[in-house]
């Protein structure tokens, strides 16, 4: 069931071609209440949003999300329950994002922080966020 009032900012089909590379399509309860994480915290920029479907880009990267209610015909529908955790054992990094701001600004808006930013043995200060929804997300930068 789509929420969306009036036409989309592309069609499906259109955007479907369009994508190359790795793609990471999130599920989500609600649109607008992932985005605030994705713009306030990581300064993700907002392609397209609407109800039942955003697009972000931020780090030379493009991801996206769609509602709940949208896969309510697919298979991974029986599996979106309130009380089961989404995105265990899966890392979100966002290369280029500095980990301290994003730590920063995650705890000033109340948000987890699972690990805050600090320099690992493989090259990279990070820190390790969780947004709203329980996905992990680990914003990174060189040492050095």
């Amino acid at each position: 069931m789509k929420l969306r009032k009036g036409e989309s900012w592309m069609p499906a089909d259109e955007y479907g071609r369009s994508l190359t590379g790795l793609g990471v399509n999130l599920l989500v309860p609600k649109i607008e209440r992932a985005l605030r994480f994705q713009t306030e915290v990581l300064e993700a920029e907002i392609v397209y949003e609407d109800p039942d479907f955003a697009v972000l880009r931020g780090y030379g990267a493009e991801w996206m999300f769609h509602a709940d209610h949208t896969y309510r015909d697919h298979p991974l529908h029986g599996s979106l329950g309130s009380d089961l955790a989404r995105g265990v054992g899966i890392e979100l990094r966002l290369h280029g994002c500095d980990p301290d701001a994003a730590e920063r600004r995650a705890r000033d808006l109340g948000y987890t922080v699972f690990a805050g930013a600090m320099d690992k043995p493989h090259g990279l200060r990070e820190a390790y966020l969780l947004d709203e929804d329980g996905y992990l997300w680990v914003p990174d930068v060189p040492i050095g």
